[in-house]
């Protein structure tokens, strides 16, 4: 059974590994992608609805994961295709998740729970695969911590530094929960990259003397990350400072702006961005559960150049004079299929110059 803290209970048929599993319950929108949304680590600490009604039918490639692993604490959807067909696949979704001791739940009404949660926000919730009180299960997940409570970051970021080398300028990258294509995407362009854990010092960071600084995505509440907001006052107008997601909050805090939760967050592919500097909508795609309170950014450092088309909130800032150029979208995630990769081109010219 699904259970949600203001007590609906949804009676489904479990899949995955047969455990019980606490964690935020929010909906994604893409048709595709169940692959790249089940090992993105910015689900860490939440349960994953889809909205799309079936789920599965081209199995499990890993080569589209995002990060080593599963990183959603369930699943929930409408229906599993019990029969997937893909050249490339290598396993089913069911198998994948019993490997990673991940729980789903399926047949169940998605709509009406994608409903509740656009009108009252998103809920504490569990998937719980034995049996339990009904009672029981409620209580435990009214008592689970909010996940602005929770340290996540530490559970998706790597251990010690890694390099991707390549013939370009050396970017260095906080990694908050990086998703591998953002990596991809550096790496495509040549950059020499970095990777250093989410609380890597000023210090550590100098020793591989960078020319850019990329803060990642990553899971939970951009407040919990104090060190990667420490480490942004001291580099910003030092070297030029970029950030993704998670860390285009973090840029905003270490600037001291604030952020807020949204009531049920932007996650899916088919975000609507309005770009003020380029006079154009980009579509989007968007997991994020925060936003940037637009009044505390101070507009002598910063300019708010995009928004969402849908409401308002902020999807990108640029200061040239401190040299800090943030997305709130995934760029890599490039729905349409190109729309928002300029933003590696961008950082490519900005880096190598605007013959490069």
């Amino acid at each position: 059974m699904l259970v949600l803290e203001d007590g609906t209970i949804v009676y489904g048929e479990g899949f995955g590994a047969k455990v019980n599993s606490l964690g935020e319950l929010v909906f994604a929108t893409p048709y595709t992608g169940y692959e790249e949304a089940l090992t993105d680590p910015s689900y860490n600490g939440q349960i994953l609805m889809m909205t799309y009604p079936l789920i599965g039918n081209y199995g499990v490639n890993p080569e589209n994961f995002q990060s080593t692993r599963v990183q959603v604490e369930g699943f929930v959807i409408r229906e599993l295709c019990d029969y997937p067909s893909h050249h490339n696949m290598e396993v089913d979704v069911d198998s994948l998740l019993k490997q990673y001791n991940v729980p789903g739940i399926a047949e169940v009404d998605t709509r009406m729970l994608t409903i509740k949660t656009r009108q009252f926000g998103t809920m504490k919730a569990g998937i719980f695969r034995d049996k339990i009180e009904e009672e029981k299960a409620i209580a435990l997940v009214r008592e689970q911590p909010d996940i602005s409570e929770m340290e996540l970051i530490r559970e998706v970021s790597t251990t010690s530094p890694y390099r991707i080398e390549g013939v370009g300028k050396r970017i260095a990258v906080i990694d908050l929960g990086i998703k591998r294509n953002i990596l991809n995407n550096l790496s495509k362009r040549g950059f020499d990259i970095i990777v250093l854990p989410y609380n890597a010092s000023r210090s550590m960071l100098e020793e591989y003397e960078p020319e850019a600084v990329l803060f990642s995505n990553g899971p939970g509440d951009p407040k919990r990350a104090e060190e990667a907001i420490k480490l942004g006052k001291e580099l910003i107008g030092q070297i030029p400072v970029y950030g993704i997601c998670f860390g285009h909050q973090i840029v905003a805090l270490a600037l001291g702006g604030d952020t807020y939760k949204l009531k049920f967050g932007h996650r899916g592919g088919n975000q609507p961005v309005k770009d003020f500097v380029r006079n154009r909508v980009f579509i989007t795609s968007q997991n994020h559960g925060f936003a940037v309170n637009p009044e505390t950014v101070d507009p002598k450092e910063l300019q708010i150049t995009q928004i969402n088309a849908n409401d308002g909130t902020v999807e990108g800032m640029e200061g040239d004079y401190l040299e800090v150029y943030t997305v709130q979208y995934h760029p890599e995630g490039k729905p349409g299929p190109y729309d928002t990769e300029f933003f590696f081109d961008m950082m490519y010219k900005r880096l190598h110059g605007s013959n490069a």
